[in-house]
């Protein structure tokens, strides 16, 4: 089965102006996934979705620039119509989703959640962190009764899209609209690769832990 791998990047962003090629640990932002997304040989073709040219100096060998109309750089545009518009450009079978604001995500991770939709019969997968602490939701706890605390070991884990990537199959995207089909993989990331920056202050947790990682 063909693979294809979509970055999409803006470099209007609202919240934290030029967050994208801002300096993180020496290199830019989005050096980091390009980096990581690299290595990995069973993408087939691997696409940086920006609509401004000035990304193309960051790309590395092995990514490939595909401009985009400005409309999806709007702050009102879905994730799904970025979506929709890069299948009309690239044909494949199944498609990786990952982002540039999330510098951590690690290659084995996008590497075991990808074979295990094109081997293991799952039609989709996410990125996830396991929550295993006491839950409200809506006004109640969910995950724990008032009534009868247990130890934070003991409770039943809630689950969090880490938004880190998704892989889907073409057929579930046409399908349904969606980037997670009816039989998805969840992958469960650890506490660096949920970090994602949108704002200065995840921007400065980023720094620190760019740091941190350089030490180990």
């Amino acid at each position: 089965m063909k693979t294809a791998l979509l970055i999409p990047i803006k470099l209007n962003n609202q919240r934290l102006p030029g967050k994208n090629l801002m300096m993180l640990g020496g290199r830019p932002l989005c050096d980091y996934i390009f980096q990581t997304v690299t290595g990995i040989s069973s993408i087939n073709e691997k696409y940086v979705y920006c609509s401004s040219e000035m990304i193309i100096p960051f790309i590395p060998n092995g990514l490939k620039f595909l401009k985009r109309d400005t409309y999806l750089d709007g702050n009102e545009v879905k994730g799904t119509e970025i979506i929709d518009r890069f299948l009309r450009d690239v044909i494949a079978d199944v498609y990786v989703l990952t982002h540039v604001t999330q510098p951590f995500t690690k290659a084995e991770s996008i590497e075991t959640a990808l074979n295990k939709v094109l081997f293991d019969g799952f039609d989709s997968a996410l990125s996830a962190v396991e929550i295993q602490d006491y839950c409200w939701y809506q006004g109640k706890p969910l995950n724990y009764s008032m009534d009868d605390l247990v130890t934070t070991q003991n409770l039943e884990p809630v689950y969090m899209e880490t938004g880190a990537f998704y892989i889907f199959e073409r057929e579930v995207f046409e399908s349904t609209g969606r980037r997670i089909g009816n039989k998805p993989y969840m992958h469960i990331v650890d506490q660096f690769e949920q970090i994602d920056i949108d704002t200065a202050e995840d921007f400065a947790l980023a720094e620190a832990v760019a740091f941190y990682l350089k030490q180990r």
